[in-house]
């Protein structure tokens, strides 16, 4: 079998010209839809957009990940140095003559390419916000620190999936990967927030107690906890290491490798001394995550109850309690039903839910000391 170069970048510009192509469609809704609208709204429309696009982008990440299409094209940027299947249609028929059961078929390298074209769409998106952030940046009261790093996250993300290809499915690469899209979606939406409580109607940040405040950051912090155990399940194929609930292998505490699940830096299904990763190592990432998933639903549960005396923030409460549902039932049909596609993609859209939703928490609110109201405005900044 003929073996591209890891990385052939010929088909750069046609990438980078069709990214813009489908960036254009968002690009003028926004502008036919605000055209009288003050350039700050504009550019709030704008990244809520963004982080909704790079929501989907983050799903479609995960069903590439899910459908084993992550090595459809074995190169980066493009599919054995062209800019679609289409163009490397002989290396695919080759590649699957020479290996039929494996990673590259038509179907899978048509998945990892769309993901790519959409990932670049994403990334003319946040250049144009951070360009127009920066020509704006004298009339706009918004730093511009926000458009400038959620930029160069991007561009670090970008790298990122590329060793993912590269590096075949590394899983330390995999996870940073997928944690990589859920902060980038954390600062669109942090970058949203900045504009909406800036903008000359706005109220400004909600008022929190302390307490609440302060607890509101250690639960935000526990969630990426969290995010990135879960990640480390998925990229490691660790989910049907317990296939039964609440308990695992018929007890409460099955036989684990602690050490070798959690030794970071190993190839896909390998150790760190390049043997096949144990059962009891799988285990072990499989149930340690199952453990924390118990304390973090408490934690979200007690914040949403928190939360709810606040008037202005009962929406966050209300779409924290659905999405800590969601979770729950989402997470329970991976491990009994076999860890179906749609569950297991669901499960990473509640993940990216509730990033979002706490990070409108954690950004659109202040500490008060000694107060647990808020101002009176539209309960719909705070989601």
């Amino acid at each position: 079998m003929n073996t591209p170069a890891l990385y052939d970048f010929a088909p750069v510009a046609r990438l980078m010209l069709l990214g813009v192509v489908i960036a254009l469609a968002p690009l003028a809704w926004v502008w036919l839809r605000n055209r009288q609208a003050s350039v700050a709204r504009r550019l709030q429309v704008l990244t809520l957009l963004t982080l909704f696009l790079t929501f989907d982008l983050v799903l479609f990440g995960a069903f590439t990940r899910l459908t084993d299409s992550g090595l459809g094209c074995p190169d980066w940027p493009g599919c054995y140095g062209s800019v679609s299947p289409v163009g490397a249609s002989a290396a695919i028929t080759a590649a699957q003559e020479a290996m039929p059961t494996g990673p590259v078929t038509f179907s899978k390298a048509w998945v990892e390419m769309i993901h790519r074209y959409l990932a670049t769409a994403v990334g003319v998106l946040i250049l144009v916000l951070a360009a127009v952030s920066w020509v704006e940046r004298r009339r706009l009261s918004v730093s511009f620190g926000w458009p400038l790093l959620t930029l160069f996250w991007v561009c670090l993300q970008g790298a990122f999936g590329a060793l993912t290809v590269t590096m075949k499915l590394f899983p330390a690469i995999v996870t940073l990967h997928l944690l990589g899209g859920l902060v980038l979606l954390a600062l669109l939406r942090a970058q949203a927030v900045s504009y909406q409580i800036t903008a000359p109607d706005s109220a400004g940040r909600i008022s929190l107690d302390h307490p609440t405040r302060v607890a509101l950051g250690l639960v935000y912090a526990l969630l990426w906890v969290q995010i990135a155990l879960g990640g480390w399940v998925s990229t490691n194929y660790a989910v049907l290491a317990c296939s039964e609930f609440p308990t695992c292998q018929g007890g409460w505490w099955p036989p684990m490798d602690l050490r070798e699940g959690f030794s970071l830096w190993r190839a896909l299904g390998m150790n760190a001394e390049g043997q096949p990763i144990t059962f009891a190592a799988l285990t072990a990432i499989h149930y340690v995550h199952r453990l924390a998933a118990y304390a973090v639903l408490a934690a979200l549960g007690w914040m949403a109850w928190r939360l709810w005396s606040v008037p202005a923030m009962r929406t966050t409460a209300r779409w924290v309690l659905a999405l800590l549902l969601w979770q729950f039932a989402s997470g329970l049909t991976n491990v009994v039903f076999d860890w179906p596609l749609l569950a297991a993609v669901g499960h990473t859209a509640g993940a990216a839910g509730l990033v979002i939703v706490l990070t409108g928490a954690v950004f659109g609110t202040r500490s008060a000391h000694g107060t647990v109201s808020a101002p009176r405005y539209n309960v719909s900044r705070s989601t």
